[in-house]
């Protein structure tokens, strides 16, 4: 859920809301949007939509001109596919 509006996520945010998460923890960084294009199949515009309908919706926030600034809004543990990789949100980024 959002911090901001409470609106809920669809399947395909949470994917990617998923995946942002998931990539900061291993890598220390939040993933740029190509990364995000490759992972996903998706062309660069497709990624930046779904970005821009995220900060949007109020599930992330990110600085303008800076590159990899995405932070996520959403708790870790209100991620669905983060409890079915067995990844534990004990850590916050």
């Amino acid at each position: 859920m959002s911090q901001k509006s409470g609106a809920r996520f669809t399947e395909k945010q949470g994917h990617y809301l998923a995946f942002i998460h998931t990539y900061s923890y291993m890598f220390g960084q939040p993933p740029a949007e190509t990364d995000m294009q490759r992972h996903f199949r998706v062309s660069p515009p497709s990624v930046h939509q779904m970005i821009v309908t995220l900060e949007r919706n109020g599930f992330i926030r990110r600085q303008p001109g800076v590159p990899r600034s995405i932070e996520i809004l959403v708790p870790p543990e209100n991620l669905p596919i983060l409890e079915w990789l067995g990844i534990k949100t004990s850590k916050s980024l």
